[in-house]
C-alpha cells in the first residue's frame, strides 16, 4: 500500500528538531490534511503534546520495545488512515542503543523505509552545516533526501542552498530564523495546564506561518509521497477476557501508551478512566487496577488530601484486585512521597516504603525484565521497557530480574499475587500474553 511518510532527523539532541516537528505538523493541519505523527523510542511527552495541542493522532515507534515487525504493524495499521505520517527522531540520527545504530532513528528509518529531511543547527556556522549533512549522507546508506538548516537567516540560507543541492545531491528544504517569540519551552511538552492550551495553540500557529514563507512544504509533502509501497501483518493475540479494568488517568497520571490501551481493549478489557487527584473511590464493578506514571510529586499534596480515594486504593488492594502501578503509580502506592520542595505526604500505603528524591536519574534507559517468581505475572514471563526517573525508593522489589541491552542488570519491581508495581514503564506490545495474565486474573477476581 503507499502510506506517505516522512522522518525528521538531527546530527544531535538540540538541534530543533522537536520544535520545527511540531511548526510543521501544525502547518500540514492548518492544510486540512488528515495528519498522524510519530516519535522514535520510548518518549510519552511528545506523542502527548501532539495530541493535546496539535490535535494529531499520535504514538511511538521503538524497534527495541516491539521489534521490527509488531513496529511495521503499529505504524502502518494508523498511517494507511492518513495523508501523510510525519516521524520526529530521536537523539541524533545515527544514535542507538550503547554505540551502536540499533533503534535508533536511522534503523527506524531502514527498516521502516522512511524518507529522512536532516535538520542541521546552523548557530555560529556557514558553509561547515553543508560539510555536517554530507558526513551524515555519506557516512552509511541511509534515506536521507532533505536539509533544514536551523538557527540562520535568509541571506545564509541563499548561499549554502546550491551547495547543498549541488555538492550532495540533495534538496535544500529551506531554513528555520532565530525567533525567541516562537519557542516552545520544554516544560510545556510535558506538563500541559488547561488554561494553557489556547496560549500554545496560537504560538504554534506562528509558528507554522513562519514556516510556511521559510520551509518548501510543498516539497516535505512531496519527499512523503515518494516513499514507496509500505506492508505489514497483525502479529498474533492471546485470546480475550472480558472485563471492566479501571485506569488512572488526569493531569496526574498521564503516562500512557496509547498502544497499552488499545492492546488491553483487543484483548476483552473494558477501560473505565478514574482520577486519584478528584474522584473520591475507584470504579465500580471492576476486577483490576492500572496506575500508570506522570507527576505525583508535583500533586503529592492534593493526592494525599483525597483520603477517601487513598483509602478505597488500599482497602480494594489488600483484598485482592490485580493492580499494575508503573513510575509515578508505583510512587502513589507507597506510604509516603517526598514532594519536589523535600516535604514528604502520605500516600496509599501499599507498598511499605517512602518514595524521595534524588539528585540524578536512576536505572536509566532500556532494560528485558524477567518475573523471578510467580505472582501477578507467572515465574519466567518478559516484558521489555524503560526507565526515567529522579525518585527512588526504599522499596523497589526485587522480583523481576532487569537486564540493560547494553550491559548491566539489576533486581527491581514487585511481583506478588495480587500486584505487579515498579519503577519500569513496560511496554506490553513486547509481550501481549502478559496483559492476557492480568485480564484472566483480573477476571477471576470479579468471579
Amino acid at each position: 500500500m503507499n502510506i506517505p511518510r516522512v522522518m525528521f532527523a538531527a546530527p544531535a539532541s538540540g538541534s530543533g528538531k522537536t520544535l520545527i516537528t511540531c511548526g510543521i505538523l501544525q502547518a500540514l493541519v492548518n492544510r486540512k490534511m488528515k495528519v498522524s505523527s510519530f516519535k522514535c523510542g520510548p518518549d510519552f511527552i511528545d506523542p502527548k503534546f501532539h495530541e493535546r495541542v496539535i490535535g494529531t493522532t499520535s504514538g511511538n515507534i521503538d524497534l527495541f520495545l516491539a521489534g521490527t515487525e509488531t513496529s511495521k504493524y503499529l505504524f502502518g495499521r494508523t498511517a494507511e488512515h492518513s495523508d501523510i505520517s510525519v516521524v520526529e527522531g530521536v537523539m541524533g540520527f545515527y544514535d542507538g542503543i550503547g554505540n551502536t545504530i540499533d533503534a535508533s532513528s536511522y534503523d527506524v528509518s531502514s527498516k521502516l523505509n522512511i524518507p529522512v529531511v536532516l535538520v542541521v543547527d546552523g548557530r555560529g556556522s556557514s558553509t561547515s552545516a553543508a560539510a555536517t549533512a554530507k558526513g551524515f549522507l555519506e557516512f552509511r546508506k541511509n534515506n536521507i533526501k532533505g536539509v533544514i538548516i536551523n538557527n540562520t537567516n535568509e541571506k545564509v540560507y541563499q548561499g549554502l542552498k546550491p551547495i547543498i543541492e549541488k555538492e550532495l545531491g540533495l534538496k535544500a528544504i529551506g531554513y528555520v530564523p532565530k525567533v525567541k517569540e516562537l519557542v516552545i519551552e520544554s516544560r510545556h511538552l510535558g506538563l500541559i495546564m488547561p488554561h494553557e492550551i489556547d496560549a500554545l495553540k496560537e504560538k504554534l500557529m506562528k509558528l507554522a506561518e513562519t514556516l510556511e514563507r521559510t520551509l518548501d512544504i510543498d516539497e516535505i509533502v512531496h519527499i512523503a509521497s515518494s516513499a514507496g509501497e509500505f506492508s505489514y501483518k497483525a502479529p498474533k493475540f492471546p485470546k480475550k477476557v472480558k472485563v471492566r479494568i479501571g485506569v488512572a488517568k488526569d493531569d496526574c497520571f498521564c503516562f500512557i501508551y496509547n498502544n497499552n490501551i488499545e492492546l488491553l481493549e483487543r484483548l476483552g478489557a473494558e477501560i473505565v478512566y478514574f482520577s486519584p487527584l478528584h474522584d473520591k473511590q475507584i470504579p465500580k464493578d471492576i476486577g483490576g487496577l492500572i496506575i500508570p506514571g506522570g507527576y505525583p510529586e508535583l500533586f503529592a499534596d492534593a493526592l494525599s488530601r483525597n483520603k477517601k480515594m487513598l483509602a478505597d486504593i488500599e482497602r480494594s488492594v489488600q483484598n485482592g484486585i490485580p493492580c499494575m502501578a508503573e513510575s509515578g503509580g508505583f510512587m502513589y502506592l507507597h506510604k509516603e512521597l517526598e514532594d519536589a520542595a523535600g516535604k514528604y505526604h502520605k500516600m496509599a500505603g501499599v507498598i511499605d516504603g517512602r518514595a524521595f528524591r534524588t539528585e540524578k536519574l536512576s536505572k536509566f534507559g532500556y532494560h528485558t525484565y524477567t518475573a523471578m517468581n510467580d505472582g501477578l505475572m507467572p515465574e519466567g514471563t518478559v516484558i521489555r521497557g524503560h526507565e526515567f526517573h529522579y525518585w527512588d525508593s526504599t522499596a523497589c522489589g526485587n522480583d523481576c530480574d532487569a537486564v540493560r541491552p547494553s550491559g548491566g542488570q539489576h533486581r527491581c519491581m514487585h511481583n506478588t499475587e495480587n500486584i505487579f508495581a515498579g519503577f519500569p514503564h513496560m511496554y506490553y506490545y513486547s509481550n501481549p500474553n502478559s496483559l492476557y495474565q492480568f485480564l484472566k486474573r483480573s477476571a477471576a477476581y470479579l468471579g
